[in-house]
């Protein structure tokens, strides 16, 4: 018995017959919309000359950030330390392993929905002591109803081309054979970051009085979505 040669990973495509023809076409749609969430980068600095003085000035200027952060309450919707590191500076010259100092570092990531609350909390998040601000990140959620829009033009967009295609040949869609998004036989594909404006800023010490908040435009979410369609119609008259 030979062994088949196409490969079985790969499904077969299915074709038509006189008496049932098929259309296989392709819905598309992009969509944008405004962003739902922003999330920024906060990190948190120390140093000192011991490993206890540089611990305890961490400490504190991370509870300040995490106390300033929550007073937003329901603005925020989540709140994460990420990374935490004590780390020694050698001296550069000498024999042996002598300490200069110790830096610390905390990180915090904030994600907002309110943006009138972000410009403000933003601004005065720079301007606590050694603390630095990347951001903001707009992105949708995962569950966002501009996702399911999208794939609703998409399938309308499918539909109508087909119907465009039997019209052409005088004839009428019958049934819809198969409905599937893109790559959908195969791996799944990896979707990266939603994009955003970054910004950062990084401040040694805190001004005497508070500053004005920083005016911060959301930037609008691309979304797109793809299925490809298959079509059995009424067999025309060529």
């Amino acid at each position: 018995m030979t062994a088949p040669t196409a490969d079985a990973s790969q499904p077969a495509v299915p074709y038509g017959t006189p008496e049932a023809p098929r259309i296989a076409v392709r819905g598309e749609a992009r969509l944008e919309v405004d962003p739902e969430i922003a999330r920024i980068g906060i990190t948190v600095a120390a140093r000192g000359r011991d490993r206890r003085s540089a611990l305890d000035d961490l400490t504190r200027r991370n509870a300040g950030v995490l106390d300033l952060v929550k007073s937003y309450g329901d603005a925020v919707e989540r709140l994460e330390t990420g990374a935490f590191s004590i780390t020694p500076e050698l001296t550069k010259h000498g024999r042996g392993e002598r300490v200069r100092t110790y830096h610390g570092s905390v990180r915090v990531t904030a994600e907002l929905t309110d943006f009138t609350a972000l410009g403000e909390l933003t601004t005065r998040l720079a301007d606590l002591e050694l603390t630095r601000v990347d951001g903001p990140w707009w992105a949708l959620r995962p569950d966002s109803p501009a996702h399911r829009e999208a794939r609703k033009k998409a399938v309308h967009e499918a539909v109508q081309r087909a119907r465009e295609y039997a019209e052409a040949l005088g004839t009428s869609l019958s049934a819809l054979v198969e409905l599937a998004d893109i790559g959908a036989e195969s791996a799944p594909p990896a979707y990266p970051q939603a994009p955003g404006r970054m910004r950062s800023a990084a401040f040694a010490g805190a001004a005497e009085d508070t500053p004005a908040p920083l005016d911060l435009e959301p930037q609008r979410q691309r979304v797109h979505a793809q299925i490809n369609a298959r079509f059995t119609m009424v067999p025309p008259q060529l």
